[in-house]
């Protein structure tokens, strides 16, 4: 039938005929599901977004069990006690929730971050000023405790500003926030987001960065402790010249689970974008992901981006997803790529060091610090980077003490 004509009167429709009807082929538009990261819906209200049921692309491999009493709201969003290091040229200060800086590096894109973006009573305000010293923040938080809470952190690096801020997190959390990051023109920032949590803690962090023009971010994520941790950072290059490295270093153990999602968005001409995360997993059950996406728009033009993740995998029974993706919309660019690997130790390390007299334990613990060390000495902190070393080097000793200790107790079941 012609398109536009009608079924002649008495005649059945061809999708109704001998009682049968056809699937339905309207509503498309809501049914299929975001295919690239540039296409979800953001909104700062959490009915905007439906319930989490796992099979979503951001969520499929999550364990939403632990997570679920930070997806249903209700959080506590109430002010919390930090300690907090600070040079002249910054302030930390709490504003109120209807502060006019929420929102000035994006909304959330998530539920778990529309959650904690709707709970919010007060917002932790962080600012780094414009002085002649490299200024320098560190925020301590070890009292959240084990009630569903939620926490919002804006970060801004006035015009020209440089310096450093940390956020060290310790202790017991059940916990989703929002962190964002404001780097104005001509600035220098690094942002170091720790999390030294204790083995119960749950830990759901979104962490979304506006960097203007000719301004430099460097973001940097450690994640050692903690049941669950997920981190999820993303970078708009909204303006010329804008410049970002992004960095992440890692350790899982037996059962733990930690994820990072990482987004690079190039949105202007002649930005720049350098991602690399590394990590480590020993024991039963330790499950690392790290996703990676960036998007070169079509006001890209002179474009340098490169993102990449390496896993190291020191005993059986890990698992380590890595996933990066790449989009391009303009061919107008300096140059684009992505890596990623998932591997063993490397037998040629291995043999070179236990050739020259390095017992091969020894030699295994030289091999993943040197791995993960190439990652920490980005930061930049002399005092931060030998506690993460002193920290992954006890990750190590904690790990051979477990499979010591395992290893009689299969001897006995043999026997």
């Amino acid at each position: 039938m012609a398109q536009g004509q009608q079924a002649p009167s008495g005649q059945a429709h061809g999708t109704e005929q001998h009682g049968a009807r056809a699937h339905s082929d309207g509503g498309w538009d809501t049914k299929v599901p975001v295919q690239t990261r540039s296409e979800r819906p953001q909104s700062g209200d959490l009915d905007a977004f439906p319930p989490v049921t796992g099979r979503e692309v951001n969520w499929k491999f999550a364990p939403l069990a632990k997570l679920q009493p930070l997806l249903d709201g209700g959080l506590d969003g109430s002010a919390y006690r930090f300690l907090a290091r600070q040079t002249e040229g910054a302030d930390v200060e709490w504003g109120r929730s209807d502060d006019p800086v929420v929102g000035s590096a994006g909304l959330p894109e998530d539920r778990a971050a529309a959650a904690a973006w709707t709970a919010r009573d007060a917002v932790l305000k962080v600012t780094v000023k414009a002085t002649d010293a490299h200024e320098s923040i560190s925020i301590t938080r070890s009292d959240f405790g084990t009630s569903a809470r939620a926490a919002h952190t804006v970060i801004t690096a006035e015009q020209h500003a440089q310096g450093i801020v940390v956020i060290d997190n310790r202790g017991s959390a059940l916990l989703s926030e929002n962190v964002e990051i404001v780097v104005r023109d001509s600035a220098r920032l690094t942002v170091v987001s720790l999390q030294d949590w204790d083995d119960d803690a749950v830990h759901v962090s979104t962490q979304f960065a506006e960097v203007g023009r000719d301004a430099f971010l460097k973001h940097v994520v450690v994640s050692l402790g903690g049941d669950v941790v997920r981190v999820n950072p993303s970078t708009h290059l909204g303006a010329q010249g804008a410049d970002t490295e992004m960095y992440g270093v890692y350790f899982a153990d037996a059962g733990q689970y930690i994820e990072q999602q990482v987004y690079v968005n190039h949105d202007a001409p002649n930005t720049r974008g350098r991602v690399n995360y590394k990590g480590a997993l020993q024991g039963e059950g330790a499950h690392t992901v790290w996703i990676g996406d960036v998007l070169i728009g079509r006001a890209g033009d002179g474009t340098d981006s490169y993102e990449q993740n390496r896993n190291l995998v020191l005993t059986d029974g890990t698992r380590a997803d890595s996933i990066p993706n790449l989009e391009i919309e303009t061919g107008n660019i300096e140059g684009a790529g992505h890596a990623s690997a998932t591997g063993r130790f490397d037998d040629e390390q291995l043999f070179y060091l236990q050739a020259r007299g390095i017992p091969e334990e020894e030699a295994r613990r030289l091999v993943v610090l040197g791995f993960l060390v190439e990652v920490i000495q980005k930061i930049g902190a002399p005092e931060l980077e030998e506690r993460l070393i002193a920290a992954v080097e006890q990750e190590l000793a904690d790990g051979r003490t477990a499979v010591a200790a395992a290893e009689p107790e299969a001897e006995q079941a043999d026997a």
